[in-house]
């Protein structure tokens, strides 16, 4: 490998082959829009949770994605489904269902 100079940290790197994305698949065959969500972050502007707490609908989506479910859960733990992320989606995603189903389906038990 060559060297240019700089390396990844460890805790910054994620190994996508080997990323548990079973809550993902879950989601995906439930609610198929979660494909669609282009990461444009218009829920998370229009989120009045956003301004109080960490929720953000697009970094769940990115993390559930590479496989960090615990984190992706934890980023919609303070949600209340408002359906303010519904309305502003310019895909037409349902937010509210997905959000749903990642914190019905997270439990591991349900998982496996």
């Amino acid at each position: 490998m060559a060297d240019f100079g700089f390396s990844l940290h460890p805790s910054s790197s994620i190994d996508l082959d080997n990323a548990d994305k079973r809550l993902y698949k879950i989601v995906s065959e439930l609610e198929p829009d979660i494909k669609k969500c282009i990461a444009c972050g218009s829920c998370t502007a229009s989120c009045s949770a956003s301004n109080l707490t960490k929720v953000s609908f697009r970094q769940a989506i990115l993390k559930l994605d590479r496989g960090l479910s615990e984190e992706a859960v934890m980023l919609l733990k303070g949600c209340m489904l408002c359906g303010k992320c519904t309305m502003t989606c310019p895909r037409g995603i349902n937010t509210r269902n997905i959000i749903n189903l990642i914190l019905r389906y997270s439990d591991n038990k349900k998982i496996k």
